[in-house]
């Protein structure tokens, strides 16, 4: 059985996010969508909110769990059993980075592999923080985000507005 694990921050997750899950779950008997705790960060939505929001946007694929996370993510991946960690990539700035992660991994646990996916084009300018833009300025997110992320953005929004 090969698990993957697919990390980020979903800070909120995107339609391009949503894209490489579902192209990952028909490649992998399993996929965990690791959901990074960063402490570093200030991330709009809770660990809890973002773990939530993409528990709705995956409810109708069976092969697709979500966990949280922080640390580093190859004791995770390790922890899990996961045999290998996918990576979206819209450009080729993101590459560089990843290759950079990839080998650092390879290193440090030589039996988890990476796999790059490159993101479909409808979504390779879109990221969580212009999504994130839009929706401080009351814009319409609804193009790039699905509905039950939309609903919690605007919510999130209106709690900002009121502080």
């Amino acid at each position: 059985m090969l698990k993957a694990i697919y990390p980020g921050s979903f800070d909120p997750v995107t339609r391009g996010h949503y894209d490489i899950i579902c192209r990952s779950c028909k490649i992998v008997d399993k996929l965990i969508v690791g959901v990074l705790n960063n402490k570093a960060k200030m991330p709009l939505f809770s660990v809890e909110e973002r773990v939530k929001m993409l528990k709705e946007v995956t409810k109708d694929l069976p092969n697709v769990e979500i966990m949280p996370f922080d640390g580093l993510l190859v004791d995770f991946a390790e922890q899990i059993g996961a045999d290998v960690v996918i990576r979206g990539l819209r450009a080729i700035t993101d590459f560089e980075y990843e290759l950079q992660m990839s080998q650092t991994n390879q290193r440090m646990k030589p039996d988890i592999e990476t796999m790059f996916l490159t993101t479909s084009i409808e979504y390779s300018y879109l990221s969580s923080t212009t999504v994130r833009e839009i929706a401080a300025f009351g814009g319409d997110v609804s193009q790039f985000v699905p509905e039950a992320v939309e609903i919690a953005l605007r919510e999130k929004m209106k709690e900002k507005r009121r502080v």
